[in-house]
């Protein structure tokens, strides 16, 4: 294989090492509930969830914690049994580590469920029961976007989609949370499938997994194998092969088109750890209060992948697979090309949580910037088939109208361009900052806008005001010389004198 088939593939991405290994090999772990967890509010795309229950009432494992608001929002259930000790800010998990808004939780050892019924025969319901059931579990898409899962569901249904494209390709480096629960939970797995089958009203699902995975494969087909409309379809291992849009691609010919969604082409995508929180929802009861986690990087001193109640500092999680080797360079929670850079462990485990990595120097190795060389090796490796180094020079020189026409918006800010790239420009972070000034300068537009339709309301009813004012003072003067006409001349009042003798 030469040199450019090794970084390119066939036609876009790259293969950076993946470093799955010893952490996917080793056997999954159950970490034992923290004496306290920190249940963020915001652990899904859309509003944050409200809460529902107040300082010092206790509860049960499973129970709801906090409401959805609005038509994107997630509920928030207890991971544990315990007590409530305090509603109110912690760091998020995020670069910024800016406060979001938390229910702690103090655990009482005893990890009992609340009242939970599942289903014996779910496929009797029909789908938007399904959905429902879902959406009561608070089960957001486990891949990393975390839009909540039920609407995505519903949506599907509505929209008469025909395909379901179940992402197992984890072609992010260092993750194996799926790999390992595909290996270990096919049979939930496919089961869960089939179940969002029921509620999308597709009639065929293929399930993506890339063909560096084969014992996730031989699992997930075997599991598979009485179903005839789901098929398990090896993708060849690049990155990144999990993006929706390369999937789908890859797996049914048809190309989103750009500002699009999968269901414009009849198709909808969710991850297999979805599948499996689908499985537990509708078969037990059981709402998503634990993920699969993979703990990697080359300061953790025993890799692997663990089952992490929500609400679990980072710095637990860490001490639990054994604790670190050395102080690391960086802190990441998800993958290392789209996962976020965390300023401290003190955060807590969300359910978008994939990953917890600990990497040293040699694995970040930060380089040096130097000039362009306009080489297009970024061309050849992004998987929108985009031209990064004209974007990055209209980005320096503020051209964002420039950056867009040359197909900003269509960036997945996968960090192929930035990986290949001889020169080490960070031609993400120049991405990451245009989108956030086109952001703010739409957010600008929508609040002039806002003040301009105010201003004109307000004109209007100014107007509007004086007018009726006006109409209301013609009436007046019209109705009082209508009086004074309708008075006959001898009931007039006389301003005359009375005659001299005249007696009262």
């Amino acid at each position: 294989m030469g040199l450019m088939e090794k970084l390119f593939g066939r036609d876009w991405g790259i293969h950076p090492d993946d470093h799955k290994r010893p952490a996917a090999d080793a056997v999954t772990r159950t970490m034992p509930v923290p004496e306290r967890l920190f249940v963020s509010l915001s652990q899904h795309l859309g509003a944050p969830a409200r809460p529902v229950v107040l300082v010092g009432q206790k509860v049960r494992k499973g129970e709801r914690l906090a409401d959805p608001q609005g038509a994107v929002s997630a509920a928030i259930h207890a991971p544990t049994s315990g007590t409530i000790t305090a509603i109110g800010e912690i760091p998020a998990p995020h670069p910024s580590g800016l406060p979001v808004l938390a229910i702690t939780l103090e655990a009482d050892g005893l990890d009992a469920w609340a009242d939970l019924e599942g289903l014996n025969d779910p496929f009797l319901l029909p789908p938007a029961e399904i959905s429902k059931k879902v959406a009561e579990a608070g089960v957001v898409g486990l891949g990393g976007a975390t839009f909540p899962a039920a609407l995505k569901l519903s949506l599907s249904e509505k929209a008469k989609v025909t395909t379901l494209v179940m992402n197992g390709g984890e072609c992010e480096p260092y993750l194996s949370c799926d790999d390992r629960l595909m290996r270990d939970s096919a049979a939930a797995i496919v089961d869960g499938i089939g179940l969002m089958l029921h509620a999308t009203g597709a009639t065929q699902a293929l399930v993506g997994i890339e063909d560096n995975k084969p014992e996730a494969i031989a699992a997930m087909q075997q599991a598979a194998a009485a179903q005839p409309h789901i098929r398990i379809c090896p993708v060849p291992a690049r990155y990144p092969m999990g993006s929706e849009k390369q999937l789908v691609q890859e797996l049914t010919g048809h190309e989103i088109p750009a500002d699009g969604r999968p269901g414009d082409v009849g198709v909808v995508v969710h991850n297999v750890g979805t599948a499996w929180a689908v499985h537990q929802a509708i078969r037990f009861g059981r709402p998503l209060v634990a993920r699969l986690i993979t703990v990697n990087g080359g300061c953790v001193a025993q890799p692997g992948n663990i089952m992490v109640p929500l609400g679990t500092l980072v710095e637990e999680v860490l001490a639990f697979a054994g604790g670190l080797n050395s102080a690391p360079a960086r802190l990441v929670m998800g993958g290392p090309m789209m996962g976020m850079s965390l300023p401290q462990a003190r955060v807590p485990v969300v359910k978008g949580s994939s990953g917890i990595l600990a990497l040293s120097a040699a694995e970040v190795a930060e380089r040096t910037e130097e000039p362009c060389i306009r080489c297009a090796t970024c061309v050849g490796a992004c998987p929108m088939g985009l031209l990064p180094l004209d974007m990055a020079r209209h980005i320096q020189a503020n051209d964002l109208k420039g950056a867009v026409k040359t197909g900003l918006k269509d960036c997945i800010a996968c960090g192929c361009c930035a990986y290949v790239c001889p020169a080490h420009i960070p031609l993400v972070q120049y991405f990451s900052h245009a989108k956030g000034e086109l952001s703010a300068q739409e957010r600008e537009k929508l609040r002039q806008e806002s003040n301009r339709k105010l201003a004109q309301s307000r004109a209007q009813r100014l107007e509007r005001e004086a007018r009726e004012k006006a109409e209301a003072a013609a009436r007046r003067k019209a109705e009082r010389a209508a009086q004074a006409a309708a008075t006959p001349e001898s009931q007039a009042p006389s301003n005359l004198p009375a005659p001299q003798g005249a007696t009262a």
